[in-house]
């Protein structure tokens, strides 16, 4: 009893073609563009105002009693399957005595704000958008 066709090496050939062509059908992935801006926002929740800020990256902002630096902010074309905007974000907490806690160090993303949040009793901060330019004047580095 014979398992494989006559013609195996042809059903290969053929087998081997088809998965070419499929990979070829797949979309193509761009890859992600680096942002100097992150858009954030906060929500207070002892008074429910939320507030939206522009930060630059390694750029450290004070909202509340917690330090945010955005380390990275990234953002795909429009044309691409697969829109997800990431920024890498370090969350401190500021205490009444000056010292700093680690809250939070991970990536966020615009499209899954619960995915990875900050946990905080009064303050919640997400991602908003990556942006390549803001009306807030760029930090001075000396």
């Amino acid at each position: 009893m014979r398992l494989l066709p006559l013609n195996w090496e042809r059903a290969l050939a053929g087998a081997l073609v088809l998965a070419a062509l499929a990979n070829l059908a797949s979309p193509v992935q761009a890859q992600p563009i680096a942002n100097p801006v992150a858009m954030l926002a906060g929500l207070d929740k002892i008074t429910g105002r939320i507030t939206r800020f522009d930060v630059y990256i390694d750029e450290t902002v004070l909202f509340g009693a917690l330090e945010i630096t955005p380390r990275a902010c990234y953002s795909r074309p429009t044309s691409d399957t697969l829109q997800r905007t990431s920024a890498f974000l370090e969350v401190d907490q500021r205490g009444l005595d000056g010292t700093t806690k680690r809250l939070f160090a991970g990536w966020m993303f615009a499209d899954s704000p619960a995915l990875n949040a900050v946990d905080h009793p009064v303050y919640d901060v997400w991602l908003i958008e990556c942006k390549t330019s803001t009306n807030v004047p760029a930090p001075d580095r000396r």
